[in-house]
């Protein structure tokens, strides 16, 4: 099971996988078993949006347990939110924000026990 980290920007987390694209991170939620997702809107020149990403997740029954909404864009996040709030499964955690300190630090130590 892995963390996606989606952004064309940032620096990834530790323990998440970066995407660096919408095309990757994608292809890893269609390929891999995801946990947690965290999501950027603005994905640069020549990439669709986080809003794509979001609409593929809710047509393709892509949902991994947890999303979060880390990017800087209110409006864009706003639009993936209410795509993705609408179609979600029972159970699964959708955070109009970016994960907190403690959880990424969480996440952090997991890694290094492992």
């Amino acid at each position: 099971m892995i963390h996606i980290y989606m952004d064309d920007l940032r620096k990834v987390p530790k323990g998440f996988v970066l995407a660096r694209s919408t095309e990757e991170c994608l292809l890893m939620l269609r390929e891999c078993e995801v946990d947690i997702l965290s999501l950027d809107y603005d994905m640069g020149p020549g990439d669709y949006s986080g809003g794509e990403v979001a609409r593929r997740i809710v047509l393709e029954g892509l949902f991994p347990r947890e999303i979060y909404l880390h990017t800087s864009s209110l409006w864009g996040r706003r639009e993936m939110y209410e795509i993705l709030y609408t179609a979600k499964p029972e159970g699964m955690l959708l955070v109009n924000g970016p994960l907190s300190s403690d959880k990424l630090r969480d996440i952090a130590e997991e890694t290094d026990l492992k």
